[in-house]
């Protein structure tokens, strides 16, 4: 959990840094978290949480666009609110 945290907060402090999916794998894994592949050849990676309906969709081109950083902060802050 000590290397998600970090790593939010560094997506935090910049999240049009050059953050790749495997970055946000690795957040997901420190929450709990599933970050899911895409399927039938695709390019866009799905990231569900228990708590929320919605499911975060994140094209895993390389720099991952800061909009889906500020996506997956927010679907973290609405975790520690809820």
């Amino acid at each position: 959990m000590v290397k998600a945290d970090k790593l939010l907060a560094a997506m935090r402090r910049n999240p049009s840094g050059d953050w790749t999916i495997q970055d946000i794998e690795r957040v997901c894994n420190g929450l709990g978290w599933r970050c899911l592949p895409p399927s039938g050849g695709g390019s866009h990676w799905k990231v569900t949480a228990s708590y929320e309906d919605a499911i975060l969709t994140i094209p895993a081109r390389r720099p991952i666009k800061a909009i889906y950083i500020r996506k997956l902060l927010a679907m973290m802050d609405r975790r520690v609110d809820g």
